[in-house]
């Protein structure tokens, strides 16, 4: 009970061991998931504040270059309405038919000049001024070549607002300019009326470009100047590959005058901004991209689940390297533990760890070892004490038994009935050779089966009643047995069962074997027991001894446990002939000595 006990408040606290070391693990799980969502909200958070901070500054960026664009054309359009009211510019268009030609000469070299210095001022943004005089029909450029009066080409340009080309045929790689015609016919820009002064103002498609490259310097996009159905100007490091898969994009879709969208070209993500120049009904479209913008927060956010990864497969290895080392060390000794107290204590760990667990181990099984030992000895001990009982019982029976058969010898001689006689004697003389020859604890069933027939001989002269069958098979018969194993399993057949009634007499004894075990039966045709007295007397068999119950059956069980194991038995049913069926089992053992079977006399019995 004690054992029994403790090893129950050792199995509480191994399992409240486990109980914390799963809260453990809970409470660890519960750390690492908030973590990663708060981390994941937090990222989340920052990456969207970004991502508006950047296209609110991309915006504002862009629009920026957008209004130093147009300001330079505002500039330039200032210029032109001041310079084509300058008195010079008006006596150029006059008919100055009383100036001489040197005072021409003069009006155009300071007509020039102006227009030269104009340009030279903003330097930046190179601008080419052409002033026509319709009335005269000539023309004044500070362009480095000399220009044209053409009716038919000012007509055509007279549009009022800048165009991008003028419809002059461009040289091998050229690129058109922006023009802008102006004339002083007061609300008539798109015609001429024959005394017109029109002033042109023209850069080139440069002056874009510097900007775009000004811009670009100064931030991570890739800025291009955009009019659909026109080629796009691009600034000088702008890569093509991607510049033809926006410009594809962006004649596919209507613009807004300002917009900000994310794209995906070439299988990156992109932020494409667009603002809408005011004068020249152009786009500046900067295209940036986001990896490489918000690289360091993808990055620091892909290293921390990364890190959580590493975390988890740590964790996990950890918690396998605990069951391996601790877990299942500590279910073996548990299972050890529990086998012990159900009273196996043939159980033994096997150790394949080399640490503290091993000497846990082997102190268990050399405890168990010990504590088998002990209760065999306890079992061997106690067996002998009941068998001696039991032999100082049957010492005390015997001379009943004897004084019984010498009667019946002494009324068979006084009957004259001499066979009788000798029988009685002779099987009386054989059945006590037999049982005090004590020197050895084992006999062969044979040997057994002889004492049994010399007993049943000895009652079938008593009792006329008595008939009995005996089938063993002989290979069988060679079996060794515990000594007197048959004796009270018969003697309680002729007692309790062929005694109790005068209308039986009949007592089988049968052997079988099969699958590696030997069965014995035998049965009566007695009044027998209740299914109740049964189950009672097999539950009883399998338990201690106690003192309402005789020693006969339950130390013949004992004997043949110890002697053949714990898968060998003696149980008790109802017999098919209506009365006591006793069944012995026990495994096969090994026969190395043969004897034949000493069977001299009896009612029936065959050999197989």
């Amino acid at each position: 009970m004690k054992l029994g006990h403790g090893i129950s408040i050792f199995r509480k606290r191994i399992g409240a061991k486990f109980s914390l070391s799963k809260k453990m693990n809970i409470l660890i799980l519960m750390l690492f998931i908030p973590m990663i969502a708060m981390f994941a909200y937090s990222n989340s958070i920052a990456f969207n504040v970004i991502d508006k901070e950047l296209k609110a500054s991309n915006i504002k960026q862009l629009s920026f270059l957008s209004s130093q664009i147009d300001s330079r054309i505002n500039q330039t359009m200032d210029f032109v309405l001041t310079f084509s009211k300058d008195p010079n510019v008006r006596k150029f268009n006059g008919l100055n038919i009383w100036d001489d030609r040197y005072d021409r000469m003069q009006t155009r070299y300071v007509i020039q000049e102006k227009m030269m210095l104009q340009s030279g001022i903003t330097n930046i943004w190179p601008v080419k001024f052409t002033v026509y005089s319709q009335l005269n029909q000539e023309t004044i450029t500070n362009a480095s070549t000399m220009a044209d009066y053409d009716e038919e080409y000012l007509r055509r340009n007279m549009t009022g607002k800048w165009n991008y080309g003028d419809g002059k045929s461009l040289s091998s790689g050229g690129k058109p300019a922006f023009h802008w015609f102006y004339t002083d016919s007061i609300g008539q820009q798109v015609s001429l009326n024959g005394s017109n002064l029109v002033v042109q103002a023209t850069f080139e498609h440069e002056n874009i470009q510097n900007m775009l490259d000004t811009y670009k310097a100064g931030g991570q996009g890739n800025p291009i100047f955009y009019h659909k159905g026109e080629a796009p100007i691009l600034n000088r490091t702008a890569s093509e590959q991607l510049t033809n898969e926006l410009v594809r994009y962006l004649q596919k879709n209507k613009l807004e005058d300002t917009s900000q969208q994310v794209i995906t070209l070439n299988n990156k993500s992109y932020l494409i901004s667009t603002v809408k120049s005011l004068y020249l009904d152009w786009y500046l479209v900067d295209i940036v991209p986001l990896d490489q913008i918000l690289g360091p927060i993808s990055f620091s956010r892909n290293l921390f689940y990364l890190t959580m990864v590493l975390l988890f497969v740590v964790g996990i290895s950890a918690s396998i390297l605990l069951y391996r080392n601790v877990q299942r060390p500590i279910r073996k000794l548990i299972r050890g533990l529990q086998s012990v107290q159900k009273g196996d204590f043939s159980v033994r760990i096997d150790s394949n760890v080399n640490n503290e667990f091993s000497f846990l181990f082997y102190r268990f099984n050399d405890m168990s070892s010990q504590i088998q030992h002990l209760i065999e000895n306890v079992l061997y001990e106690q067996l002998r004490t009941r068998e001696a009982t039991l032999k100082q019982l049957q010492a005390q029976i015997n001379p009943h038994f004897l004084y019984n058969c010498i009667g019946y010898m002494i009324n068979m001689a006084q009957l004259k009935d001499e066979e009788a006689v000798v029988s009685m004697g002779y099987n009386l003389s054989a059945y006590y050779r037999y049982i005090t020859r004590m020197e050895r604890p084992l006999a062969l069933l044979s040997d057994e089966v002889q004492l049994i027939i010399n007993y049943l001989d000895i009652q079938k002269l008593r009792n006329g009643r008595i008939h009995y069958h005996i089938d063993i098979p002989e290979e069988m018969l060679k079996q060794e047995v515990p000594r007197l194993m048959l004796q009270p399993i018969v003697e309680n057949a002729v007692i309790h069962g062929v005694g109790k009634t005068y209308s039986s007499g009949e007592i089988r004894i049968k052997g079988e074997l099969s699958d590696g075990f030997c069965r014995l039966y035998v049965d009566d045709d007695g009044p027998g027991m209740t299914e109740e007295q049964l189950d009672t007397l097999n539950r009883k068999m399998r338990g201690p001894i106690q003192e309402d119950m005789g020693y006969g059956f339950w130390n013949t069980n004992q004997r043949i446990i110890h002697q053949f194991g714990e898968r060998s038995s003696m149980t008790f049913r109802k017999s098919d002939l209506g009365g006591f069926r006793t069944e012995i089992v026990w495994v096969t053992a090994s026969v190395e000595v043969h004897h034949e079977p000493n069977i001299q006399k009896g009612d029936q019995h065959t050999c197989k």
